[in-house]
């Protein structure tokens, strides 16, 4: 499972990622609020976990413009504040849950259970463009009766690449989404891995395709029929 964890605590971020990690669950860590937005808004994640006080913009905001944008993922708010108009004005905004700091990671893990089975109630576990369909939970593609096995950056690549099909995804956009902003991953890293998915679309029948758009990035659409 991807989770995003936007805390401007840099100390308790690393904190949060570390015992997510430790069960299993990918982990992005950013640290304000619009890097919070711009990465939430790459639809990848299962949950994010949202601080409410953060620089650049605030966590109401954040999950307010991601609703906007059609991004329904389950968010869960913290906050270090109690007061029942916060939690309100958090619910208000699009939120799914709320945690109060300071709690134990026990309680942390018991509200993310939750929102993942409230979340297999509502959202598939499939994701498709044209004839080829991406299983969320196993991690492979599948096109005419074939079926493909995809390394955890590959799929993590070819699960943005659809959630955003026809919408052009900037080169640093992608590092940053998939690697990670502090990662020292550069352009040839991108590129390797948009040659691994294109091998695979063709190798399955694929009737989508990976576009280079110079000086812009990579567009996923579905090809012409001729």
């Amino acid at each position: 499972m991807e989770v995003l964890i936007a805390e401007d605590d840099v100390r308790l971020a690393q904190a949060l990622g570390a015992i997510l990690e430790e069960n299993d669950y990918q982990v992005d860590l950013v640290h304000d609020g619009q890097s919070a937005l711009d990465y939430g808004e790459s639809g990848i994640y299962d949950v994010i976990i949202l601080d409410v006080m953060m620089p650049k913009m605030n966590g109401f905001e954040v999950v307010t413009k991601l609703r906007r944008k059609g991004i329904s993922c389950p968010v869960l708010m913290l906050t270090a504040r109690a007061e029942i108009p916060d939690k309100i004005r958090g619910f208000d905004s699009g939120a799914d849950d709320y945690m109060t700091k300071p709690f134990s990671p026990s309680e942390l893990l018991a509200h993310l259970r939750a929102l993942l089975r409230r979340q297999g109630e509502v959202h598939f576990e499939t994701t498709q463009v044209g004839n080829l369909e991406l299983d969320l939970e196993n991690q492979d593609l599948n096109c005419n009766g074939k079926t493909v096995h995809l390394s955890h950056k590959e799929f993590q690549l070819a699960r943005l690449l659809m959630t955003n099909h026809d919408q052009i995804l900037p080169k640093d956009s992608i590092r940053n989404k998939i690697w990670g902003v502090d990662s020292q991953a550069e352009d040839n890293n991108v590129e390797a891995y948009v040659s691994f998915l294109r091998k695979k679309f063709r190798f399955i029948g694929a009737n989508v395709q990976i576009e280079a758009l110079r000086k812009l990035g990579y567009r996923l659409s579905v090809k012409d029929e001729e």
